[in-house]
């Protein structure tokens, strides 16, 4: 596997870090080299926050990421913010509920998931941030299913674990 750059980027509350942080364990967990370097404002709830996730077999020698090469936005500021920095060819996923314009860029794959939506008709939109990185693990391949469902399961909540593998699950049924 070659070195996978994330960047999980939305507003303080929906779940952006721990998008990040569950990859990151699902990751550690397969024996990866992994960095989770979060970054958010004051106010964290309802402030802009973003996280960095580098996964890869070689060490990682610095958590700083200039060109990721997947990109999971939560809402239109983020992709404001980051569309210029991902890298040609690169992976962007979005919530289509909360980011009312397409990028303007046309040398990336765009996967535009309702996850407001699909999170609400399980039950909660929380978790609206687990229905995303469902399609990111699904189209990438970064780690299994089944190695994130475990991470969820070793480093989450248990009363939330059933209703976030079930919103992973959807998230995957995006990616064809």
């Amino acid at each position: 596997m070659a070195t996978r750059e994330i960047i999980f980027a939305g507003f303080g509350g929906q779940g952006t870090l721990s998008m990040g942080k569950f990859l990151a364990y699902a990751g550690m967990d397969a024996d990866m080299n992994v960095s989770w370097l979060p970054s958010y404002g004051p106010e964290m709830r309802g402030g802009t926050a973003n996280c960095s996730v580098i996964l890869s077999d070689e060490p990682v020698g610095s958590p700083i990421i200039n060109k990721p090469n997947a990109l999971i936005v939560m809402n239109r500021p983020s992709l404001d913010k980051f569309e210029d920095t991902l890298a040609k060819g690169g992976l962007l996923i979005m919530d289509s509920d909360l980011v009312d314009r397409m990028p303007t860029r046309d040398d990336i794959e765009v996967i535009g998931i309702p996850a407001q939506t699909e999170a609400m008709n399980i039950g909660s939109k929380q978790i609206a941030n687990m229905v995303l990185l469902g399609a990111l693990v699904k189209k990438t391949g970064i780690v299994t299913m089944e190695q994130l469902v475990s991470a969820l399961k070793a480093h989450g909540k248990e009363k939330f674990f059933e209703i976030n593998k079930k919103a992973l699950e959807i998230g995957a049924s995006y990616v064809k």
